[in-house]
C-alpha cells in the first residue's frame, strides 16, 4: 500500500517498555514495518497510589515527557504523555488533556507526521480524537478495560463509548465483547489476537536451550509465564503446589500480586520477568502449561494471548473455564474447581500421544500477528490514497 507523504500512525497504547509484551506491542511493531508510527505511552487508567513503586513510576514518566521522541525500531518512534495525579478534579483533568495534546503534536512534528491516523488500543486517551485533526481514527479494542481493578469504571466506559462513536474503523479482539460492541456499531470487525508462532514453537526444537535456572529442575514441571497480577488466582497456585510437593512449579513473570506464600514453598520457583525472545526456552522446560485465572468480568471478557502462545509450544495446557478458552476445549484441559484443576494436570502429565502436540500447534499455526495486522491495516486505510 502506497500512502501519501506525511501520513503516519499515532498509536495510543500500553507502556511500551513494560515487562510484559501484550498485543498492543505486537500490533504496533508490525504496523511500523508498513507505516511510520509514533507510539504514545498513554497515562495510566488507574490513578497512582501512594506506594513507592507508583511514585517512582510517576516521576519516571514525568521525566520521559521532557525528552523528544526517539526511534526504538525502524519506523517506530516512542514518546510519553504524563500521568497527571488528582485527575478526579475537572480542572486538573483538562490540564492533563491539554498537556498531552501539546506533547503529541510536538512529537508528530519531530518525526514528520503531518497527516495522522489516530490508532487507539486503550480507551482512556479518547479526548485526543476530539482535538487532533486526523485522516482516520481507528479503535482496536483488545480488552474490557473498564473491568480492570482500581480503574474509574464509569470514566473508562465513557471513553470506550466515545471511541466507538468517533472511530472510522473499530476492531474487537475478545469474542465476548463482540456482540455488545456490534449493538452500538454494527460495522465492528472481529480481530482476535495473533501469536508469534515460531518463537513459541521453539519449545519443541532440540536446538532450543533451556535457561539454566529451569534446566536444573526435577520433573514434572508445571509452568506459567505472564504477569502475576490481580487476575491470577494465587490461592489456586498455592493449593496446587501444596497438594503435590513432588511437582515443581516454574513461574516466569513480574509479580504485581502478593506472592509471599508461594515464595515460601520449596517446590515453587519464581524467576521474575525474562526477555520475551527467551520464552520458548523457558516453555521447553514445562511438562504442562497452566492458566490459573480468577473468575471475574475482566477474565470472562478476555481473549487471552497466553492461550495461543501455550498452544504454539505444543505443551499440554490446563486452564480455568472462560468463553474464549472453551473455543479450544478439544485441545485444552478445562477445570472448574481447584480439585478438578489438580486432576487435569495429572491427566495432562499422562499424555503420551505425539499427535496431540501437532494438533495444538496446528490450531494456531496460521494465526500470525503479521496476518492479523495486514488484515486490519487494509480495512482501516482503504481508500486513503489522495
Amino acid at each position: 500500500m502506497t500512502l501519501p507523504p506525511g501520513v503516519g500512525i499515532v498509536y495510543f497504547g500500553n507502556e511500551y517498555f513494560a515487562e510484559n509484551r501484550t498485543s498492543s506491542h505486537h500490533v504496533a511493531e508490525r504496523l511500523a514495518r508498513r507505516v511510520p508510527l509514533l507510539y504514545v505511552d498513554s497515562p495510566g487508567m488507574r490513578p497512582p497510589s501512594a506506594t513507592g513503586r507508583d511514585a517512582g513510576r510517576l516521576v519516571r514518566k514525568l521525566l520521559q515527557t521532557l525528552r523528544p521522541p526517539r526511534e526504538v525500531a525502524p519506523g517506530l518512534w516512542h514518546c510519553t504523555v504524563p500521568q497527571v495525579p488528582w485527575r478526579r478534579f475537572a480542572m486538573v483533568a483538562r490540564l492533563g488533556e491539554w498537556l498531552g495534546r501539546l506533547l503529541v503534536r510536538r512529537a508528530m512534528r519531530a518525526v514528520g507526521i503531518k497527516r495522522p491516523i489516530l490508532w487507539f488500543v486503550v480507551p482512556h486517551p479518547a479526548p485526543m480524537a476530539r482535538h487532533l485533526r486526523a485522516e482516520r481514527v481507528v479503535y482496536y479494542c483488545i480488552d474490557d478495560y473498564a473491568a480492570h481493578p482500581g480503574v474509574d469504571e464509569a470514566a473508562i466506559a465513557a471513553c470506550d463509548a466515545e471511541l466507538l462513536r468517533r472511530a472510522d474503523s473499530v476492531f474487537v479482539a475478545p469474542p465476548a465483547l463482540l456482540e455488545s460492541r456490534r449493538q452500538q456499531r454494527p460495522d465492528v470487525h472481529f480481530a482476535p489476537h495473533g501469536v508469534d508462532f515460531d518463537l513459541f514453537a521453539a519449545a519443541q526444537l532440540p536446538a532450543t536451550e533451556v535457561p539454566a535456572a529451569a534446566a536444573a529442575l526435577p520433573h514434572p514441571v508445571i509452568g506459567f509465564f505472564g504477569l502475576l497480577a490481580t487476575w491470577i488466582d494465587i490461592e489456586l497456585l498455592e493449593f496446587l503446589a501444596r497438594s503435590r510437593p513432588d511437582w515443581r512449579f516454574l513461574l516466569v513473570g513480574h509479580a504485581y500480586a502478593d506472592v509471599s506464600a508461594l515464595q515460601a514453598l520449596p517446590n515453587v520457583l519464581l524467576v521474575g520477568p525474562q526477555p520475551y525472545r527467551t520464552l520458548g526456552g523457558w516453555a521447553k522446560a514445562f511438562d504442562v502449561a497452566i492458566i490459573p485465572y480468577r473468575q471475574n468480568r475482566q477474565v470472562h471478557n478476555a481473549n487471552p494471548l497466553k492461550l495461543r502462545e501455550y498452544l504454539a509450544t505444543g505443551k499440554p495446557v490446563v486452564s480455568v473455564r472462560t468463553p474464549e478458552i472453551e473455543r479450544f476445549a478439544g485441545l485444552v484441559h478445562i477445570a472448574d474447581t481447584p480439585a478438578e484443576f489438580l486432576a487435569a494436570i495429572a491427566a495432562a502429565l499422562a499424555e503420551a500421544d505425539p499427535a496431540a502436540v501437532a494438533a495444538r500447534q496446528d490450531a494456531v499455526r496460521t494465526m500470525s500477528w503479521d496476518a492479523r495486522v495486514t488484515e486490519t491495516l487494509d480495512i482501516a486505510l482503504a481508500g486513503l490514497t489522495r
